[in-house]
């Protein structure tokens, strides 16, 4: 099956809402991670991307326009496990499954106490990637998931888990929505296979171009080179 070329699933879908890329890169030396966020309102558009001690978090870029916290401001990013595992989420959980892995529990255990957003009438999907370091054999494997609700019904959540093993120069991309609307339709099937390049810098360059302009926040990209060598991670904020 021919894989799907990045740009254009960005470029041709205006609103895919938060969208996770992880794979392995074209030169298989690294693995990738890639994690952006869009908005329509103004509360979700008022946002930035910021490294911490342990992570990325997301920020109200100007405090006094921001109305609702809880959905939009989060850590889409943590290492756990002493940095041998990142985990990428679109919301909170990301400090769930931080905590269950923590205390030597799964991914899978912890997504299961979670379910989608509460944001009616669209019931944003929750979605969720981790990667599993293993030095010095040099190698890594990836797990993504996500929990949405029975065709826009909550009255059933629906959690499917993704477990990938890599290869060279292929990734895969999971998104929240299927694209734009009222209510917002959210992202069905497997998650989608995606050609990779070799570098965080072009991977930033194929999503941040190719976003759409009106809708896009902020991108997130981490590379993290097989040989243990130090990580690249770029943040690319609308709002500077």
């Amino acid at each position: 099956m021919a894989l799907y070329d990045l740009t254009k699933l960005l470029s041709e879908n205006t609103y895919p809402g938060r969208g996770i890329v992880i794979g392995k890169s074209a030169d298989g030396m690294s693995a990738l991670i890639a994690y952006f966020i869009m908005g329509r309102s103004v509360n979700s558009r008022n946002r930035v991307f910021e490294m911490h001690e342990n992570g990325m978090r997301t920020k109200a870029f100007d405090e006094s326009k921001l109305t609702d916290p809880h959905l939009i401001i989060y850590n889409p990013y943590l290492r756990a496990k002493g940095g041998n595992i990142d985990i990428i989420t679109n919301g909170d959980q990301t400090d769930t499954i931080y905590n269950f892995i923590n205390d030597g529990s799964c991914f899978e255990d912890a997504l299961s106490t979670r379910e989608f957003e509460d944001d009616a009438p669209n019931y944003t999907p929750r979605i969720s990637g981790a990667l599993y370091y293993c030095f010095p054999r040099n190698v890594f494997t990836y797990k993504m998931s996500i929990l949405k609700s029975n065709n826009g019904n909550p009255d059933a959540c629906q959690r499917y888990f993704f477990d990938y093993a890599p290869l060279n120069g292929i990734g895969h991309f999971i998104h929240t929505y299927k694209c734009d609307g009222s209510p917002i339709p959210s992202f069905y099937g497997e998650p989608e296979e995606v050609e990779l390049p070799n570098t965080a810098e072009e991977l930033a360059d194929i999503c941040w171009k190719n976003l759409n302009e009106d809708n896009k926040v902020s991108l997130f990209v981490r590379q993290i080179p097989l040989d243990g060598s130090e990580p690249t991670e770029i943040i690319i904020n609308k709002n500077v």
